[in-house]
């Protein structure tokens, strides 16, 4: 582990990491602001759109030097299919809450309080239980990492167009569906951030556990059901120990969580 903390791309990796998020977190969310009545709902498709291509965007401004994970179910997910070391994906999940408090809190600070108070806190809608809630949230964030991993597969050979738009897609997407729902989480960090500034952690939980799932569920599916890729597991062992034994490539795909390697 301490092979990747040495390593110079190892820091650029988690600074683009924190700055990324802070930057989705703030149009994200900042984009569920009222500015019209009250009484009158946030536009589904406006929220969806700006949470897509805010990720498709960030993805390429950073990806090229993280992966731009930009999700703690992401990362784990990644990290169940031994994409990352455990010291890596403990430092993208630690940035990404840390960005998304600031992200909140620059949010908070430049938004009048009579236009919105909650900055985009995500909330079950009425009569959708605990249990439904956690569904959706699992189902939304399986379907998005399913989508992070078959675009960066490096083993396929029909890949075309941009990654990063496929899963800024994928985010809309799941938005569409779940906004009226859980306000769709998918993300534990763009989750906290609100919550944590705002105090409102009721039925948080569930914007955790649901997504952590989802994310692991996807991994272990495309790896062991979908495709043949990292049986070893020896191989498997060591990338969750000391990270690939070459030095990441800055030059890679944006958007590639699997970033090509060079030699040291």
């Amino acid at each position: 582990m301490l092979r990747e903390l040495r390593r110079e791309s190892f820091w650029r990796a988690v600074l683009a990491e924190f700055l990324g998020m802070i930057l989705f977190v703030f149009i994200g969310t900042g984009a569920t602001t009222k500015w019209t009545a009250t009484n009158i709902p946030a536009d589904v498709v406006q929220i969806a759109l700006t949470f897509g291509l805010g990720i498709a965007t960030v993805a390429q401004a950073v990806g090229h030097l993280s992966g731009a994970h930009l999700n703690p179910a992401v990362t784990l997910g990644l990290l169940v299919g031994c994409q990352l070391s455990v010291v890596r994906a403990l430092a993208y999940i630690a940035v990404q809450v840390l960005g998304a408090v600031v992200a909140s809190s620059i949010l908070l600070g430049v938004t009048p309080k009579a236009r919105n108070s909650t900055l985009g806190v995500n909330a079950l809608a009425e009569g959708v239980t605990q249990g439904q809630g956690l569904g959706i949230e699992i189902i939304v964030t399986f379907q998005l990492v399913l989508c992070v991993l078959a675009t960066t597969d490096k083993g396929r050979s029909d890949l075309s167009g941009s990654a990063p738009l496929a899963i800024g897609l994928s985010v809309a997407f799941a938005h569409l569906m779940a906004i009226n729902f859980t306000g769709c989480g998918m993300n534990p960090a763009r989750s906290f951030g609100p919550a944590a500034v705002t105090g409102n952690f009721k039925n948080h939980w569930l914007y955790w556990v649901g997504p952590m799932i989802g994310g692991i569920a996807a991994a272990l599916f495309y790896d062991f059901m979908l495709t043949t890729r990292f049986r070893d597991l020896s191989k498997r062992l060591h990338m969750l120990s000391s990270g690939p034994d070459e030095e990441y490539n800055v030059g890679t795909q944006p958007g590639n969580p699997r970033m090509e390697l060079k030699p040291n």
